[in-house]
């Protein structure tokens, strides 16, 4: 028989939401700090790939607005257990082509409006408001119901990396928060490994050869 309540966590699990939060608030914040350094000639200045810099902040907006967005959508059951699952499970999922996820980039810049740092800022503090008090509920996500506490990361994840993209794009040394960083690069370990790369990431860290010109950990 079919529960109508979520999942508990398996036996053993520790569910850390309080930390994910954390992470999640401080990447948010140093985001938001960074915007605000962005001179208004250079918003228009190429960031990443085919994105300039309102569309890339645009875009790194949206691991924001996706927390808020899902928080709304409570799921009964969980279908993806880890950050490292949700990022497997999106690979190749509907609406994450290339051209799709530039387009989405495009229009989230423009959404900014004529003070995109502002907007920005004040995305993120009502994001980061909206998770005070929130606990750990199982969400729906693009691929299935997910805990916060295992969603959180992958957001986490977007602003570590986005915000060093915009960091270089900008010309300031990118210094994202310590705890957020160490998630973020232990995610990243994670998935080279799940998808059968860590043996060549391990020879890349410990120079014995590079990785090859492209290598991405998310395919």
């Amino acid at each position: 028989m079919q529960s109508d309540t979520p999942d508990l966590a398996p036996p053993g699990t520790a569910v850390d939401a309080g930390g994910a939060t954390a992470n999640f608030a401080a990447a948010a914040g140093w985001v938001s700090a960074l915007v605000t350094s962005i001179a208004e000639p250079d918003w228009a200045a190429p960031a990443l790939g085919a994105w300039d810099l309102r569309a890339l902040v645009g875009h790194t907006s949206r691991a924001l607005l996706t927390v808020e967005q899902y928080l709304d959508r409570p799921a009964q059951r969980v279908d993806v257990m880890s950050p490292a699952e949700y990022f497997r499970r999106t690979r190749g999922a509907t609406g994450a082509g290339p051209d799709e996820v530039h387009a989405r980039g495009v229009a989230a810049g423009d959404a900014l409006g004529a003070d995109p740092a502002a907007a920005f800022s004040r995305i993120a503090d009502r994001v980061t408001g909206l998770l005070s008090g929130a606990g750990d509920p199982t969400i729906a996500c693009l691929v299935g119901g997910i805990r916060l506490s295992d969603y959180l990361p992958t957001r986490t994840f977007e602003l570590v990396v986005h915000g060093i993209d915009i960091s270089r794009a900008a010309g300031v040394d990118p210094a994202p928060p310590r705890p957020a960083l160490d998630r973020t690069a232990a995610l990243a370990a994670e998935l080279a490994v799940d998808a059968g790369d860590g043996p060549r990431l391990l020879e890349a860290l410990t120079g014995r050869r590079a990785l090859s010109p492209g290598f991405s950990v998310l395919g």
